[in-house]
């Protein structure tokens, strides 16, 4: 996906792009993109506020260049035609100014906080779109109400297809090999069901702490910040039936059906949810203070930094099966997994001993390793079972996480865009939880920082 040497011509068109996210994520990305694929041309053009001298612009873009270690002619062409406009981008004049300057209807990437891009949407509105695509970063909205009135208003500017709702979850190498790894092979795809499945795992913990993202993550918190947007479209991956093709209708098709099948645990926000914050601690030598401490950090607030969800996916293939969703900062270990944990073998010959362990398969999205956890006869005893681990390397992509976005969004392919019926169907999810928490329905715990997290676990 994305990888293919295509000679082709498009413009990208960045609002924000003084951003943060435009420096370290977007042009690194479309660099890498421009060193694997030398025989495509973009024109990029970024917009905002602030004011930079051609020169400075131009510093600007060879450093994220040299960041995503790109080179070549196709980024050398870049860097010789890129330009700067400044602009503000919630008028409708100054956007006109902006698509006129374009020398193909082009890809607008919205690198702005969420209320700047509804108020720029609204700007579009009456310009000439036709060719045009858009692409939007997370939240889309805040709760499920304002993510239909968003897609309604996407609606009125181009059609869906070429709506892309950015998650970069779902332009990494780890998340496209739960597809291979699960309708590739017939020894795993009968098993991953819940006559054999007893629990689904999807998880995302980091040693990280805030790191200085307090203006965002302090009103946003774990649930909304990873599981509302990353893990549930992992999930989708995860759950969803067979596509008879990896094209865009095919997998978005049945990444819908998997999320509308999906309920909470028990239909019982308080059961399938729980959350906590980090006190004080240490992580590999590093101290970290209490999240409350950290600057920037409103206590009252009452932000969590790990969160769990429980949830099912009422079908044929998974009813009954729990699936948990965690994300959490400043825990002990990173890790980045699906796990499948099977069911007990339903008979086991007497004076087989050492069966304990259950059989997991493991997917790791960032080392990009599968893992099969099994029961041999070890050395010594013939009747004791050993658990161990086979592992295997996963296919490592081409593309940074966001050059296989940028891939997408300048081909017309939404295949890893997420659908507007789909945001909508993770916040039918989320709502119910963050009411119960606001109503303080779920307590808020505590854990050291550089621990496994709170004593739930």
């Amino acid at each position: 996906m994305g990888t293919r040497d295509t000679t082709t011509t498009s413009t990208l068109l960045i609002l924000g792009a003084s951003g943060d996210l435009a420096a370290r994520l977007l042009m690194p990305g479309l660099g890498g993109l421009l060193t694997v694929q030398p025989g495509r041309r973009v024109q990029l053009i970024g917009s905002g506020a602030e004011t930079y001298t051609d020169d400075e612009w131009h510093a600007r873009v060879a450093q994220a260049m040299k960041t995503g270690g790109a080179s070549g002619p196709a980024v050398d062409d870049l860097l010789a035609n890129t330009t700067y406009v400044t602009a503000d981008v919630t008028k409708q004049s100054e956007l006109k100014k902006l698509l006129d300057a374009c020398a193909e209807p082009p890809a607008i990437y919205f690198a702005l906080p969420p209320a700047i891009t509804a108020k720029a949407c609204n700007a579009l509105s009456g310009l000439d779109l036709d060719g045009v695509r858009l692409a939007l970063e997370k939240p889309f909205g805040t709760d499920r109400a304002s993510a239909h009135r968003l897609n309604e208003k996407l609606a009125t500017l181009v059609p869906e297809d070429r709506v892309f709702r950015v998650d970069h979850f779902l332009g990494t190498s780890g998340v496209l090999n739960i597809l291979g790894t699960r309708f590739a092979n017939r020894i795993i795809e009968p098993l991953l069901n819940n006559e054999h499945v007893a629990s689904v795992e999807i998880v995302f913990d980091e040693t990280l702490g805030l790191e200085g993202r307090a203006r965002y993550y302090d009103h946003a918190g774990a649930l909304v910040d990873m599981i509302q947007s990353h893990l549930l479209q992992v999930l989708a991956v995860a759950a969803m039936e067979p596509p008879a093709a990896l094209e865009a209708t095919d997998v978005r098709d049945l990444k819908a059906l998997a999320l509308r099948a999906t309920r909470l645990w028990a239909d019982d926000p308080r059961q399938a949810s729980r959350r906590g914050r980090y006190t004080a601690g240490t992580i590999a030598g590093r101290k970290l203070p209490s999240y409350v401490d950290e600057e920037g950090v409103d206590p009252e607030l009452g932000t969590e930094t790990l969160a769990e969800l429980t949830v099912e996916v009422r079908n044929n293939r998974w009813a009954g099966v729990p699936f948990t969703l965690r994300s959490g900062k400043a825990l002990g270990d990173d890790r980045h997994e699906i796990a499948f944990t099977f069911k007990e073998p339903a008979h086991v010959p007497e004076r087989i001993t050492g069966t304990d362990a259950p059989n997991r398969l493991r997917l790791d999205l960032k080392t990009l390793q599968m893992s099969l956890d099994l029961d041999v006869n070890g050395p010594g005893d013939p009747y004791t079972i050993d658990h161990v681990t086979l592992t295997a390397e996963l296919g490592e992509g081409q593309l940074p996480a966001y050059g296989e976005v940028l891939a997408g969004v300048l081909e017309g392919d939404p295949m890893l865009a997420v659908r507007g019926d789909t945001a909508e169907e993770c916040w039918r999810l989320i709502d119910p939880v963050l009411a119960a928490w606001k109503k303080g329905e779920v307590p808020l715990e505590s854990y050291k920082a550089g621990s496994s997290g709170p004593s739930w676990h």
